[in-house]
């Protein structure tokens, strides 16, 4: 049996569980990882002391921005065909890392991921609380990173979590669904990984109403039936936003003195209002700390969970930001040869391994789309062609879908720049409205490929190009002086 080539990565606030989880992984034994990577999100402090720190161990810093961009930094830093990803509140059984292998042993080229089972522990002499019911929702939650093994090789291919998710909610559906969205499965796995239940402040139940503006993010990247894809049933914002729209026509109507229709709609938010908070008192413990809790935040949730989703979908609503960048491959990622057929040769231009790693931690979709006429000349043979570019994808890291034209000026076919065929297919292949695509490129054929797909055109001028394309490019399109800045103004939206 071949030895499992696996490293485990944990973001963490530096919570006391870190150090019961380090140790469970010690105890787990073999196989050993090739790294355990601790990712400490704090944004500032000291460095982080870990025990047991074994060889193993490594601690590197992400700046405070949340497990989505502390998970990327992990990942990233790996060299390994597997991640295993690990919440610093979890604790990992005496067999984890064994049961980890098999699960992962299993799984066939097309399954890029393992979910481990989540067991949380309730209090067996008493209802469980508020914050203790939210917990054990994890147990039967999809696609949760509480314990998540990805294939390294997919995560680049989607470009990794999506750093928009500031907090440790939807970020990893998200993920998933990008994943399966990318023709891949993930499976549930045998391992077992306990989730202690947690305790969190009287309030807590408030706070957790900013994930609405992450569910407008998921709908902003998936569409309207994320939840359905995503297995996150209904939720209750439809009632929230009744109960909110009511109390709010109940003090209208009265400042208008429509005192009659003022009762109705706040006798429509008390039943609401009522209906809430005795389901919830119901299903926990009758203390009165409890009881106290319950009412007074039932009460304040509604028009939390409002504002916080209108907050969320203004701000991707009218967001400029686009849903994948498409890329001219010569001259605008590498440095252009003409009818290039050695892998050798392939040089990017400066800076964009690291521009095209921003793009990707952006949750960006990236492709390329390239004229090769070389081919229909007999300058280039297809295997060749398929050479070079998988040496592009090895110094430049993976773009979502390559769409190239092989045919000459002459074929007539509808593809070759400056046609909108490449553009559109691309778009199709990343599963992005053509509308939301930007077009970098360093030839009129680039632009105009972009124009007449209905996508963006960014023009980067070489010493190849011409002083007429730049000139139509300032009326129709935009210029950049370099990449970098047409990533930016792509990125931005800035014209």
């Amino acid at each position: 049996m071949s030895p499992l080539d696996f490293t485990i990565v944990i973001p963490t606030t530096g919570r006391d569980n870190l150090h019961r989880l380090l140790g469970g992984i010690e105890a787990a034994g073999e196989p050993r990882p090739a790294r355990i990577i601790v990712v400490d999100d704090r944004p500032d402090g000291a460095d982080l002391r870990l025990f047991p720190a074994t060889a193993e161990t490594e601690v590197i810093r992400s700046g405070g921005r949340g497990p989505a961009a502390a998970r990327n930094a992990g990942w990233r830093r790996a060299t390994t065909e597997w991640v295993a990803f690990l919440d610093d509140d979890v604790l990992v059984g005496p067999d984890w890392a064994r049961e980890l292998a098999e699960d992962l042993r299993a799984l066939d080229a097309k399954t890029a991921a393992s979910q481990a089972r989540i067991v949380v522990p309730l209090p067996p002499d008493r209802r469980p609380t508020d914050d203790e019911r939210g917990t054990a929702g994890l147990e039967t939650a999809r696609w949760i990173t509480a314990d998540m093994a990805y294939r390294r090789a997919v995560l680049a291919e989607v470009g990794g979590f999506d750093e928009r998710f500031p907090r440790a909610y939807r970020e990893d559906s998200d993920l998933a669904l990008k994943v399966t969205k990318a023709g891949y499965l993930i499976a549930k796995g045998e391992r077992i990984t306990t989730h202690p239940a947690k305790r969190a402040g009287p309030l807590a139940s408030l706070r957790a109403q900013r994930g609405n503006a992450d569910d407008a993010l998921m709908r902003h990247n998936h569409g309207v039936l994320w939840r359905q894809q995503a297995g996150a049933g209904q939720g209750r914002f439809g009632r929230h936003l009744l109960t909110t729209a009511s109390v709010l026509g109940a003090a209208a109507l009265l400042a208008s003195g429509r005192r009659k229709a003022a009762t109705a709609a706040a006798g429509l938010w008390a039943g609401l209002t009522a209906e809430f908070a005795g389901r919830r008192v119901r299903s926990g413990p009758l203390t009165p700390g409890e009881v106290t809790r319950m009412l007074l935040t039932s009460v304040l949730i509604p028009p939390a969970a409002c504002y916080h989703r209108l907050r969320g979908e203004l701000r991707h609503r009218f967001s400029r930001r686009p849903r994948a960048l498409l890329f001219d491959r010569d001259d605008t990622l590498i440095v252009n040869v003409p009818y290039l057929d050695d892998p050798d040769g392939v040089r990017p231009v400066p800076g964009a391994k690291e521009l095209l790693h921003d793009v990707r931690a952006a949750g960006i979709r990236i492709g390329v789309v390239s004229n090769q006429s070389g081919v229909a000349k007999g300058l280039i043979t297809p295997e060749r062609l398929t050479a070079v570019n998988a040496r592009v994808e090895e110094l430049l890291g993976p773009f979502g879908t390559w769409q190239v034209c092989v045919h000459d000026d002459g074929d007539g076919c509808a593809c070759r720049k400056p046609a909108p065929g490449l553009v559109r297919r691309a778009a199709e292949a990343l599963g992005v409205d053509v509308r939301r695509c930007v077009v970098i490129g360093d030839t009129g054929a680039d632009v105009d490929a972009a124009t007449a797909a209905g996508a963006r055109g960014i023009l980067v001028p070489t010493a190849y190009t011409r002083s007429e394309e730049v000139d139509r490019a300032h009326r129709r399109a935009t210029v950049a002086r370099d990449l970098a800045e047409a990533v930016h103004l792509a990125v931005t939206g800035s014209r």
